[in-house]
């Protein structure tokens, strides 16, 4: 694929990245697709139909799915069977998926079908293409898959390219048909293996991992300027980053992140030799390059596991074109993607304890020695006390948010599926995290900006943390007369939440 800031994304030879995904889903870049990935998706239909035509049993495609794979399906009966496998898997419940989990899905469906696995007819490749660029989103209910290809989610698109259903269409939901015809569409027509080859994927739970690491890695360096505006405000101790101690150790992570906060603090006269209040600051000053250590190295574990399977053929079974032959497996498995995941999530629960402990430090005078609750006008005033209620439910929201639930829920399909990694809801968790993380940075940024001005050293910042300041305060005022600081934290989250437009 191209980069993202090419008006369309090419599906070629090159592999698909995150942001490409991303830039489908968001921006809605247009795809094309080359020649090379047509031929692919061709020579891999060659061979369907060479199965289709000696009648050899193919899961899926001459016999039943699920328990059903001990039925044989009539020759008659070939297209009708996919023309029901959508049908009989739209069994989704709960509020419908937002616009972008929508396109992220179908657009990772699509890089799927371009590895030349799947088996898809290539005029029901090239339809699903087409819906993605015309703006085309069936409605599809946010519950329901457990992570052993994302049946549900994809069954519920797949029928609304059918015809069935509601599709949403320039902001306006509308009967399916309607929609289509709206948008110059035909409803899809299927041949053998087509209608199982759009739901025998991970594609939700790879569409919701491109989305969410892109928001990962932009709140993350927004974390480390927070923390930098922390420690000018609180006057922490920098021998936590001198390089040459965490050398000694060296922990994933750590040193990136140590130099990284330097950075940000360039030319601050917190480097000073005597700026420092302490010899040793509590630990969720002390502790950071090691604690979001762990966190860069979980979101680089979660990258390397998304982007495998973003480039793959995880279709069961898969077609292998170069030889002939189909083959039934279980590459549709998602526990090692779901634990890199899980591990974020406690990752980022870690980083949330370490955030809520500093704001908390940061505004008491024991602690701080600045007064209580970053107020400049005196007890009588509020300041930022309540402030304290805000991120103590955020923080105990994360940690709930943390507990894994990837561990195998109950067998169904008669017992044939016993096994499944809840991708779909592990993915769901890390973005309601991820979400709670960015609002606890933007009250550390605003708490941090306030203490950096009682302290009387804003004209004293290092370079980045300089940035970050200029930055709240362009958006947000001091606060001296108590007001309702809620508008002040959405408007900075919401800010530091905006990816490249």
């Amino acid at each position: 694929m191209s980069a993202t800031n090419s008006p369309s994304i090419i599906l070629s030879a090159a592999p698909p990245t995150i942001e490409d995904i991303a830039a489908i889903a968001r921006r809605h870049a247009r795809i094309e697709v080359s020649a090379e990935v047509d031929a692919r998706i061709v020579a891999a239909r060659a061979v369907v139909d060479r199965y289709t035509e000696s009648d050899l049993p193919v899961y899926g495609l001459t016999t039943g799915l699920g328990a059903g794979v001990d039925t044989r399906l009539a020759t008659e009966d070939l297209v009708a069977f996919q023309m029901r496998v959508p049908q009989a898997r739209s069994v989704g419940v709960g509020e419908p998926l937002a616009r972008e989990s929508v396109r992220a899905m179908m657009a990772v469906r699509a890089a799927g079908m371009a590895a030349g696995g799947s088996g898809v007819s290539l005029k029901v490749f090239h339809g699903l293409i087409a819906a993605i660029n015309a703006g085309v989103h069936p409605v599809v209910p946010s519950l329901g898959s457990i992570g052993a290809a994302d049946l549900a989610p994809l069954a519920h698109m797949s029928r609304g390219l059918l015809g069935f259903g509601e599709i949403e269409l320039g902001g306006e939901v509308l009967p399916a048909a309607i929609a289509l015809e709206r948008a110059g569409l035909k409803p899809l027509e299927f041949a053998p293996k087509d209608g199982h080859a759009l739901v025998v994927a991970n594609s939700l739970s790879i569409g919701l991992a491109c989305l969410t690491l892109v928001d990962i890695e932009r709140l993350f360096d927004w974390s480390l300027k927070a923390i930098a505006v922390n420690f000018e405000a609180f006057r922490a101790n920098v021998s936590a980053f001198d390089d040459r101690a965490l050398a000694a150790r060296p922990a994933f992570g750590q040193r990136r992140v140590a130099a990284r906060l330097m950075e940000l603090l360039s030319g601050s006269s917190l480097l000073a030799a005597d700026a420092a209040r302490r010899l040793q600051d509590p630990l969720s000053y002390r502790c950071t390059p090691q604690v979001w250590g762990a966190l860069r190295h979980a979101i680089d574990e979660a990258r390397q596991a998304t982007d495998i399977e973003l480039v793959s053929s995880s279709d069961n079974p898969v077609v292998i074109a170069s030889e002939g032959v189909i083959l039934s497996h279980g590459n549709f498995d998602m526990t090692a993607f779901v634990l890199a995941w899980e591990r974020l999530g406690q990752a980022m629960a870690h980083c949330a304890a370490g955030t809520a402990y500093r704001i908390m430090k940061i505004m008491s005078p024991g602690m701080s020695d600045l007064p209580r609750f970053l107020t400049p006008m005196g007890q009588s005033r509020t300041g930022f006390a309540t402030v304290q209620k805000t991120v103590s439910a955020m923080e105990a929201e994360i940690r709930h948010l943390a507990t894994p639930v990837s561990l195998s829920p109950i067998p169904v399909a008669d017992g044939v599926e016993d096994q499944a990694s809840m991708a779909p809801s592990v993915l769901a968790k890390a973005q309601a995290i991820v979400e709670r993380l960015r609002y606890l940075t933007a009250i550390e940024l605003i708490a941090s900006v306030q203490a950096v001005e009682l302290r009387g050293v804003s004209d004293e910042l290092g370079k980045g943390s300089a940035e970050a300041y200029a930055f709240v305060r362009s958006h947000v005022p001091p606060l001296e007369e108590d007001r309702a600081q809620g508008p002040d934290f959405a408007t900075i989250a919401a800010l530091i939440g905006l990816g490249p437009q």
